[in-house]
């Protein structure tokens, strides 16, 4: 029988993945840049008159300006709120060492979504419109945004059964790429979704409540492989509770229910 030969992950991760002087590139930058470049991209060229809104390119770039702001600053905030609220509240400033990583989807998508609406009431645009413009455009950003996440070689999943050829050896245990299974349903199956169902009009609220519910069942489905930050409850191996609820679920698991009444709403608009 043959033997199967897995990944092994390099130790340290590469991080860094160009230095000039004392600048050093980190992947991870280089993937957010990526997925903000993709949707800038993406919104200028696709067609935004479908949705009933009429937007130069322009005025696209300055949505996009708003958005990534938003994106940055809500991600800190929220990665410094939700897992290490304890370091905050004991010394304020760490929410500016931002050199020492951490970054929150939650908290980036509201601050996303701050910005968006920000950025409607300056241009009197209709802030939903803008939301179901930007929502098929997200997915690639978090499809890069994970791989960042395994280049970093963070997130990682649970043990890996014997036959799992995918999986990844980390300090010589088989684990779970659970970084590129989200970056695969969270990036690339909904972006193909989204995309296949703008192509044709829809009411309001429907794209960004697809968008929504296709996230949240996609991270809820991967945190039950997902290991979960240990600093949050080491007595019970991180997990909140029942020996299986993370803390990604239960930020998650409301915007179940805000997908569903949108898309609801939705179709009852029809």
């Amino acid at each position: 029988m043959n033997k199967i030969i897995m990944f092994v992950f390099p130790n340290p991760p590469p991080a860094i993945a160009l230095s000039i002087g004392p600048l050093d590139i980190r992947w991870y930058g280089l993937m957010y840049l990526t997925g903000l470049l993709i949707a800038w991209k993406g919104l200028r060229w696709s067609n935004a008159q479908r949705h009933g809104l009429s937007i130069t390119l322009e005025q696209i770039d300055d949505l996009i300006f708003y958005c990534a702001v938003g994106l940055i600053l809500g991600g800190r905030v929220g990665y410094m709120l939700f897992y290490n609220f304890d370091i905050l509240a004991r010394d304020p400033l760490a929410l500016f060492k931002v050199w020492q990583g951490g970054m929150s989807f939650h908290g980036g998508l509201l601050g996303g979504i701050i910005g968006l609406y920000l950025y409607s009431k300056k241009q009197s645009f209709s802030f939903i419109l803008i939301l179901d413009c930007v929502a098929p455009w997200v997915p690639p950003g978090l499809f890069f945004g994970r791989l960042g996440n395994f280049i970093n070689g963070e997130l990682w999943g649970s043990v890996a059964s014997e036959g799992i050829w995918w999986a990844v050896i980390v300090n010589g245990i088989p684990r779970h790429p659970s970084q590129i299974y989200e970056a695969l349903l969270e990036g690339l199956v909904l972006f193909l979704l989204l995309q296949l169902l703008r192509r044709t009009p829809r009411p309001k609220y429907f794209i960004s409540g697809c968008f929504l519910l296709g996230y949240s069942l996609s991270r809820i489905l991967i945190e039950f492989i997902r290991l979960p930050d240990l600093h949050l409850n080491p007595e019970a191996s991180g997990y909140l509770a029942f020996g299986w609820l993370t803390m990604g679920q239960v930020l998650t698991i409301p915007m179940v229910f805000v997908g569903i009444i949108m898309i609801y709403y939705s179709l009852k608009l029809r």
